[in-house]
């Protein structure tokens, strides 16, 4: 007992050291009292004086990475002379248990070195000692360069030389040219992005434990995330308010009389385009139905026929939120999951005789400039799997559209674009692999990026129709599309998130000559209402933050899982549905912190810390100007915010210990089910969300919906801890028909056999049929 307590007392002593060191160095980081200039720490010197100071003695250079796969693929590639160590991301934070922000001295940033990487830090500090220089490699952007700050601030190296490199590809080219550019860390980098972490603390901070008690312990509140779950809710009010208008649309089905090349052509479809020269009001049945009775006995006569050439031009390669956008759609994978795989390859995959090699560009970017290099290499892999036919006559360029874009970076793509994803698939998992499946679709895109536009034969007909030998005042127009030449889309196609024709799904008209006769098949009268704005997925919600220019791309997978795990929003086959939770929580900000859900005022706030980076505007400044009004907000709220209660969702169940009716109750994990007659009876259980089938383990329990406590989703038997039966995938309830196994629904659309060993796979069509 004397020891623990010694070594408690020993512990808590320590981080009140760090505490105070932290405030110095700090203090020394921040600008003066008026913001206009800063005052550079000890890391900075240290690295601005690195070609001038006299090297330190020590066992050689020591490269200071994030992650223990990054620092295996660096060391490999580096050899001899280099030890290469993983800071395990972060190793200095403000603390978890308090604001950690001086608000009256400048907003200097109180930073702890958590316990948990106490060890990790005291063994880099040995690293440090024993090295003769110092290179940190943390990722290429304002994040990374943070991370190398507080490397510097936690570990001391003293006069020893300190530089930054910086690469935005893991492989011996990029490494090497990284370490013949050497540079000192850019402080307006790490100001940069301490404003922002300065920022969400304050607000997240001050505006938390207020929805704490005013609403229920475990809510949070979050610059980025409270204006996304406004959008979130204002779509769900748009499509309740919604009301459906009815209109008619009117075809014809026509038909060639004659033959061409001995066979008739089938018939297609023309819409009515013009009553009398004006657009046709087809607002009823009745106006619809008089138009088809005068055109009863009509005459379909072809007045124009249009053909033109027309071009369509490659999608850029993928930027961060256009990756998350295509991964979600195409994949139906999760942007957080799209974001943790390309992390993996990036740092890293293990390609057997060739080594760790990383397979992609940086993830976190929002720029779509490819260096010249990789370009004259896909072109080579284009001429030689395509044919010279697919290559343009220059190699494209792209620009960015999005609110707040930063070209500094590369777009994502592979490393070595000749690096195919057929020619690695074992490696990355098989055909199944989430791994796979991602490179295969940045590899393709990439690839298509660089290849020849596709061009079209685009046709439209006019035809008019009327009594025979009379005038004919309606006038049907059809449209046509034939390729002439692939180009891209030989290797891809962008997704869609509507349900628009694109061009390339309309079918090729028959050969029309002005003059011609046609035959009516029928008339095809058709009743819609129109539709209220569709729910967001992942993927348009990340497009609507982007385009907004809210956040930046490494917040849009954090925010939306935020979101969901603070049961704000579920997700119904893949759309995003805002609880009554998420509903009183944005009213209530909405309501008395209009500023911080505001889409402008949060975008301005983007652009300032763009200015920081940029040394256009100091950080103090920014701050100050944004936590006055706010605080005073903050106060004012808090008086005049009365307790909200959100109300129980009552249910069919019945309390099996009182037999008062049991209601759905939101805990901090989630909904659960708890007897109405709380506190009286405090019977409660969790709410067991069933699929319709009986678990396959123990053939009497059903199998339920259940989520982890970081909001996972997977399932298991109802009769858990009795059957210890789960799975990440959704069982099918049938058997596999090769093994008697379970057969489980993949994200990828298909089914599978969960049993080890068994590779029945089929998709859900071929199982219905």
């Amino acid at each position: 007992m004397a020891e623990e307590a010694k070594r408690k007392r020993t512990t808590t002593s320590t981080e009140d050291e760090q505490t105070t060191a932290t405030r110095r160095t700090t203090r020394r980081t921040a600008a003066k009292s008026d913001g206009t200039t800063s005052t550079r720490s000890r890391a900075t010197k240290s690295t601005r004086t690195t070609k001038t100071t006299k090297q330190a003695s020590g066992n050689g250079t020591l490269v200071i990475v994030e992650s223990p796969a990054k620092a295996r693929n660096i060391g490999r590639i580096l050899g001899r002379g280099y030890t290469v160590k993983a800071s395990m991301g972060h190793v200095r934070d403000l603390p978890k248990s308090k604001l950690g922000v001086e608000t009256d001295r400048d907003f200097a940033p109180v930073y702890l070195i958590p316990r948990d990487k106490s060890k990790v830090v005291k063994e880099l500090r040995a690293d440090v000692k024993e090295a003769r220089e110092i290179l940190l490699a943390t990722d290429p952007d304002r994040e990374g360069e943070a991370i190398a700050w507080h490397l510097v601030e936690a570990t001391d190296p003293g006069d020893k030389p300190v530089r930054r490199i910086v690469f935005h590809e893991i492989t011996p080219e990029a490494i090497r040219e990284a370490l013949r550019n050497p540079r000192g860390i850019d402080m307006r980098l790490v100001e940069a992005q301490q404003a922002r972490r300065i920022l969400d603390r304050l607000v997240g901070y001050e505006i938390s434990p207020l929805l704490w008690r005013k609403v229920k312990r475990g809510l949070s509140a979050g610059r980025v995330q409270s204006v996304a779950l406004r959008l979130v809710v204002e779509r769900e009010r748009e499509i309740q308010n919604f009301v459906p208008q009815e209109y008619w649309t009117l075809d014809a089905e026509l038909a060639k009389r004659e033959a061409v090349n001995g066979r008739k052509p089938k018939p297609f479809v023309a819409s009515l385009s013009r009553v009398n020269g004006q657009k046709p009001d087809l607002k009823d049945e009745a106006s619809t139905m008089a138009i088809v009775r005068a055109l009863d006995g009509a005459e379909f006569q072809v007045v124009k026929v249009e053909v033109k050439e027309t071009q369509r031009r490659p999608a850029p390669p993928f930027t961060t939120s256009t990756l998350q956008q295509e991964a979600s759609r195409k994949l139906n994978m999760p942007v957080r999951r799209t974001m943790q795989i390309a992390q993996e390859l990036y740092e890293g995959i293990d390609l057997g005789d060739a080594g760790t090699v990383g397979l992609i560009t940086y993830m976190r970017t929002d720029s779509t400039n490819v260096a010249a290099s990789a370009q004259a290499r896909a072109r080579e892999v284009i001429a030689e799997r395509y044919g010279p036919e697919f290559l343009p006559d220059r190699p494209p360029v792209y620009t960015r559209k999005a609110k707040g874009a930063q070209e500094a970076h590369e777009a994502i793509r592979p490393t070595d674009p000749a690096r195919d994803p057929e020619s690695i698939k074992a490696f990355l998992g098989g055909a199944s692999s989430p791994r796979y499946k991602l490179y295969r679709l940045i590899w393709q895109r990439f690839i298509a990026s660089q290849t020849r536009n596709a061009v079209f034969d685009s046709t439209a007909v006019d035809i008019d129709a009327g009594p025979p030998g009379g005038p004919k005042p309606y006038r049907f127009r059809a449209t046509g599309s034939v390729i002439k030449f692939p180009g891209f889309l030989a290797i891809y196609r962008e997704g869609r998130d509507d349900d628009t024709v694109d061009e390339i799904d309309r079918e090729a008209l028959p050969p029309l000559t002005e003059g011609e006769v046609l035959d009516l098949v029928r008339l095809l009268p058709e009743q819609h209402f129109t539709q209220p704005p569709p729910r967001f997925t992942e993927a348009t919600l990340v497009k609507a933050l982007e385009e907004l220019g809210i956040g930046r791309p490494s917040t849009y997978a954090p925010t939306i899982a935020t979101l969901q795990a603070r049961n704000y929003v579920t997700v119904e086959q893949r759309r995003l549905y805002p609880t009554e939770l998420g509903t009183v929580v944005n009213d209530l900000l909405v309501q008395h912190f209009p500023d911080i859900v505001d889409v402008n005022f949060t975008s301005k706030l983007e652009d300032e810390l763009d200015q920081i980076a940029s040394g256009e505007q100091s950080w103090v400044p920014m701050v100050r100007a944004f936590y006055g009004p706010f605080h005073e907000t903050v106060e004012r709220a808090e008086k005049e915010i009365g307790r909200v209660k959100v109300a129980d969702e009552p249910t069919d169940e019945v309390c099996e210990k009182c037999g008062r009716p049991m209601v759905i109750k939101l805990g901090r994990y989630g909904r659960f089910l708890a007897c109405s007659g709380f506190p009286e009876c405090r019977n409660a259980r969790p709410l067991l969300q069933k699929i319709g089938v009986t678990c396959p383990q123990c053939g009497e329990g059903d199998i339920v919906q259940r989520r982890t406590k970081k909001g996972r989703v997977f399932y298991g038997c109802s009769r858990y801890p009795d059957c210890n039966f789960s799975s990440w995938e959704k069982p099918t309830g049938e058997p596999c028909p090769q093994c008697g196994g379970v057969l489980v629904e993949t994200r990828g659309g298909t089914v599978r056999c969960s049993t080890q060993g068994c590779q029945y796979r089929a998709t859900r069509l071929e199982r219905t049929a």
